[in-house]
């Protein structure tokens, strides 16, 4: 199979990147010049505003937009993902450009096992409340902004729903970007790279009135990737950050049900 080159700017760095998709047995990675870095929870090394993978020196930022495209094309295995630069392009703020790119993958590979809560569970990190029961495949999300353009929004939707979350693109307030600008971060930021909220609304047409909660439950989507396999139960994560799915997976995997290989508990 014949890789799938993106090219584009990292966000954070400002940097050039380049990223080609490839077919092969085992664990889905990024690989690195000769380092490769897996996608899994106990790589991750970095959770400020985006996530980031490292290992044995090698490290990679934003790869959660590509995850939940590969997510959602139904890749748990069987890819690397070669990159140049330290961090994947942002495009448009979604993971909808990566779509074609992860199309010409083919096929995937047979989903592992999911996990299936016996009972509710419920885990807080900082703000972040996230609730896992028992029932069918579902994932909820919702945020609560005090930005009035922003505000108070959910979305709830099934597997066959979440192709829906990944045009959503990043986003943030105004005085967000001033003060990472300031502090020397979002080197990359650009018109077209994500939505900006001045006081009076976004600065660009949203493609949904509840584009910010879509995009959270796409990074949702793209870093649960890294537990391995599916949670199969109704998933709902209120105030959700990186850190927290992060974290909330740690836990589910310190349980003695847990099988890290995919096996069935």
């Amino acid at each position: 199979m014949s890789a799938r080159g993106v090219e584009g700017v990292g966000i954070h760095s400002g940097r050039r990147g380049r990223v080609r998709l490839h077919r092969d047995d085992g664990r889905l990675r990024f690989r690195l010049g000769r380092h490769e870095v897996p996608a899994d929870a106990d790589a991750v090394v970095s959770t400020k505003r985006c996530t980031a993978l490292g290992a044995d020196g090698a490290c990679v930022a934003t790869v959660e937009h590509l995850l939940a495209a590969l997510r959602v094309a139904g890749f748990w295995t069987g890819v690397v993902v070669e990159v140049e630069g330290p961090e994947l392009p942002i495009l448009d703020g979604s993971a909808g450009p990566w779509r074609d790119a992860v199309a010409g993958l083919g096929e995937p590979p047979p989903t592992p096992v999911p996990w299936r809560p016996s009972a509710a569970l419920h885990f807080r990190h900082g703000p972040t409340r996230v609730r896992l029961e028992p029932g069918a495949e579902r994932l909820t999300a919702s945020i609560a902004y005090a930005h009035r353009a922003i505000g108070a929004q959910r979305w709830s939707g099934a597997p066959e729903c979440f192709d829906g979350l990944l045009d959503a693109r990043t986003f943030a307030t105004r005085g967000e970007v001033e003060a990472l600008r300031a502090a020397g971060g979002l080197l990359g930021a650009a018109e077209g790279r994500g939505i900006v909220f001045d006081d009076d609304g976004p600065a660009a047409p949203l493609r949904w009135p509840d584009e910010p909660v879509r995009h959270k439950a796409l990074d949702a989507l793209g870093d649960l990737v890294l537990f391995g396999r599916p949670l199969a139960g109704d998933l709902s994560i209120e105030r959700g950050s990186h850190a927290a799915h992060v974290a909330f997976m740690l836990m589910l995997r310190s349980r003695a049900d847990v099988e890290r290989d995919g096996a069935p508990p």
